[in-house]
């Protein structure tokens, strides 16, 4: 099967694919996967702004009675909803006497401390102070300046992506030992994909990379892919992977069915485990959009599509955090090559 030509979409969504290559004998991708490649890329990426801004997880599991909390780089942060539906956030632990907020219900936008009955309403209060949050209708932030080191801004740099009102949207969420560079790296690794998740990728080409010849000045990974579905029954597009943060890399759809979809891949360091192995949360939110009449229809069976779509995110995760966790290991062992 021929991958997606430049500028032309797929009058079909699906395609059959034409004699399928059996996993051992497709052609190896060790030699393009250049690691200077890939470490150059991840250098540049964690050298772009992030304003300090960290992804907590979905927008719709902030719900309006309960909080959710989380460590975010060793910090215990809480976050709920005020009576105006806006986020919330501060420190996790009440400053009267320590109790967890995590386990405090919320009264008309207010959190109440289960163990006396402190309530703080989101302003500074008895030695707690707020955090800055944000909800861009997709996912939650939480701006953590002491922890980012960095010049804070006002808003976290949002990856530019279809309207959530008219895209189908679902959150996946894991976690595993390594850092949030691990994460990133194995995201710009495309050469990876069909070799390591065969169940999902096939005829994968790498169309372009950081420093090929005519490639400009856009610091980009360009992909020709079929997604499987059933059988010989496959998707092809065109993707674009970048990084516009250290901790972010998003996947965009450029050719294809789909065109504008994007998948966002955010890598938030939560803390030590038991172990003192560093914790990584993936969060990634797939945004997708069709210009067909029949994607309403999606739309519609939101509720039923995403937890396939969270199922089909974790399943790629449970071997992409083994990839990561590996590089971890290889990194703070001296192992590593290179």
């Amino acid at each position: 099967m021929n991958p997606v030509p430049p500028g032309r979409r797929s009058r079909l969504p699906l395609s059959l694919r034409r004699r399928p290559v059996p996993w051992e004998r497709q052609r190896p991708t060790w030699r393009d996967a250049k690691p200077a490649v890939i470490a150059g890329a991840l250098e540049r990426a964690r050298g772009r702004p992030s304003g300090n801004w960290y992804v907590v997880g979905a927008s719709h599991r902030l719900r309006g009675d309960r909080p959710l909390a989380l460590t975010v780089a060793g910090r215990e942060v809480v976050l709920w909803r005020a009576a105006d539906g806006r986020p919330v956030a501060g420190p996790g632990s009440c400053p009267h006497l320590g109790a967890p907020l995590r386990d405090s219900p919320v009264r008309c936008g207010t959190l109440v401390c289960h163990w006396h009955g402190m309530a703080l309403d989101g302003t500074p209060y008895a030695g707690w102070n707020p955090l800055p949050a944000h909800d861009d209708g997709v996912l939650l932030w939480v701006r953590l300046d002491d922890a980012g080191g960095e010049p804070p801004l006002d808003a976290p740099v949002v990856p530019r992506r279809p309207d959530p009102g008219r895209a189908l949207t679902a959150v996946y969420t894991g976690t595993g030992a390594c850092e949030p560079e691990d994460v990133v790296a194995n995201r710009l690794d495309p050469w990876h994909g069909a070799w390591f998740h065969p169940y999902s990728f096939v005829d994968l080409t790498v169309a372009g990379s950081p420093g090929d010849p005519g490639d400009g000045a856009e610091d980009a990974f360009t992909v020709d892919v079929s997604f499987k579905v059933a059988g010989r029954l496959v998707i092809p597009v065109r993707a674009v992977f970048t990084a516009p943060g250290p901790r972010t890399v998003v996947m965009r759809i450029t050719d294809g069915e789909g065109h504008g979809s994007v998948v966002e891949t955010h890598a938030t360091p939560l803390g030590p485990d038991g172990r003192g192995r560093p914790r990584t949360a993936v969060v990634e939110a797939v945004v997708a959009a069709s210009e067909r009449p029949g994607f309403a229809v999606a739309r519609r069976a939101a509720p039923l599509l995403r937890p396939l779509v969270r199922a089909a995110a974790g399943r790629l995760w449970h071997d992409d955090l083994a990839y990561a966790e590996r590089r971890w290991l290889l990194r703070s062992t001296g192992r590593f090559p290179g």
